[in-house]
């Protein structure tokens, strides 16, 4: 049960960043899903290195906050990575 809602959180964590990233990104529901499971987890050890909690795979109110700005980063590096190289493909790939 615990695998379905992290999936679940991955997916709504990945869908919120995707909607807050000025542009487009041209991402399936996998993609996005996987992005917001990484995104999770940079998440996570950013607030593990902030916070007094240092558990990585806690539910906390935050947990889903740093999710979607874990996601955010992931999105920001891609899209460098992408116009760095022409942008090629016109797609961002996570």
């Amino acid at each position: 049960m615990a695998l379905i809602w992290f999936l679940i959180i991955g997916l709504l964590a990945g869908l919120i960043a995707r909607a807050l990233m000025p542009g487009e990104q041209h991402m399936g529901i996998i993609l996005t899903m996987v992005l917001g499971i990484v995104g999770s987890f940079v998440g996570g050890i950013i607030g593990s290195l902030f916070g007094s909690h240092r558990e990585l795979f806690s539910l906390r109110p935050s947990g889903l906050i740093l999710s979607i700005i874990g996601a955010l980063i992931l999105l920001i590096i891609a899209s460098a990575v992408q116009k760095r190289h022409g942008g090629r493909g016109g797609r961002v790939t996570v």
